[in-house]
């Protein structure tokens, strides 16, 4: 069984819904890291707060990458 795939034009809608994901991704897994830190391993907040920054940025990064394919 073949499936049609049709061709979309780049618009402002999927200029958004990739920002949004890249955000959410970033997001997450800040969010994630930073408890995982904190109260996980009892890290203190600073090293938790730099620890959330750097994963967040690396998230975002491989969600921009993705994003381009």
């Amino acid at each position: 069984m073949k499936r049609d795939r049709t061709l979309r034009a780049a618009g402002p809608e999927s200029f958004m819904n990739s920002r949004r994901y890249i955000v959410l991704h970033a997001a997450a897994a800040a969010t994630f890291i930073f408890l995982l830190q904190r109260y996980g391993m009892s890290a203190s907040l600073e090293s938790s707060l730099w620890w959330a920054v750097s994963f967040g940025g690396c998230a975002a990064g491989l969600a921009y990458m993705q994003s381009n394919r």
